[in-house]
């Protein structure tokens, strides 16, 4: 009986994660918003955007509320837009691909990695920008992971970490000498450094490499669906970072 039980329970080692994601995704939502726009997240009241009036907390239930407004404000009955209900579903997506690829004594961490990760690549997506508010703590609790597993496994996180921040920096640097302009910034170091405390200096350059090659193959996506992509076009790199960085974590 005993055996059963903790076969059951230990089965459902994914569960929790997967209860909690919409509400870290409704949060890392009100991120994506506000965190470029420097605005308050942790204390403002959230409200619509085109009439201003609060949002109650009724209307605040991840994907359920979205659902039952149809996509609109209760008060003026303007869209409410997708960033809401895509994040959240990203989020959930991230803790059921954790449930499915890690062992039970990981699975927080990796949808810890994986939500901060998302939060990231979003607001590059959306902004061209990484804030350090974010990829600092990621790159802490890197550390920090590490240190659990010994001094050695320390070392080696936290010279992946500089090794990681260095190699892109000097590779931004190098560019805009060569051709006298920016074409990288500091919070892609920045990730890589955070993303190398995570991974540890062996699955560093594989990191790299995929992001590089996912890099490709996004520009040669988007210049087949007809877009004009040419050395100068911004495309941001902090996406292909943080994918490339959650694949290597989890299967590298």
């Amino acid at each position: 009986m005993h055996a059963l039980t903790d076969l059951t329970v230990g089965s459902l080692f994914w569960l929790p994660p997967l209860l909690v994601a919409p509400f870290i995704g409704s949060f890392l939502g009100v991120l994506i918003q506000r965190l470029p726009e420097h605005r308050p997240v942790g204390l403002a009241r959230s409200q619509c955007d085109q009439c201003g009036h609060t949002v109650a907390a009724r209307d605040l239930i991840p994907l359920l509320s979205f659902v039952l407004l149809r996509g609109r404000c209760r008060y003026c009955h303007q869209p409410i837009g997708w960033l809401a209900p895509g994040v959240e579903l990203a989020a959930l997506a991230v803790a059921g691909w954790a449930g499915v690829a890690t062992l039970p004594s990981d699975i927080w961490a990796a949808c810890l990695l994986g939500w901060a990760l998302l939060a990231l690549a979003w607001i590059d997506i959306r902004t061209m920008l990484l804030p350090d508010i974010l990829t600092l703590p990621l790159l802490l609790a890197g550390l920090a992971l590490a240190a659990r597993l010994g001094p050695d496994e320390f070392l080696n996180h936290a010279m992946a970490a500089v090794l990681g921040f260095s190699v892109l920096f000097g590779i931004a640097r190098g560019y805009r000498w060569l051709r006298g302009r920016d074409g990288m910034g500091r919070g892609d170091a920045k990730l890589f450094a955070a993303l190398g405390a995570w991974i540890g200096l062996y699955d560093l350059a594989t990191v790299l490499l995929v992001a590089s090659c996912l890099g490709l193959l996004g520009a040669l996506i988007a210049t087949l669906a007809g877009r004009r992509v040419t050395a100068t076009t911004a495309i941001p790199f902090g996406p292909f970072l943080a994918f490339a960085g959650w694949l290597v974590w989890l299967y590298a």
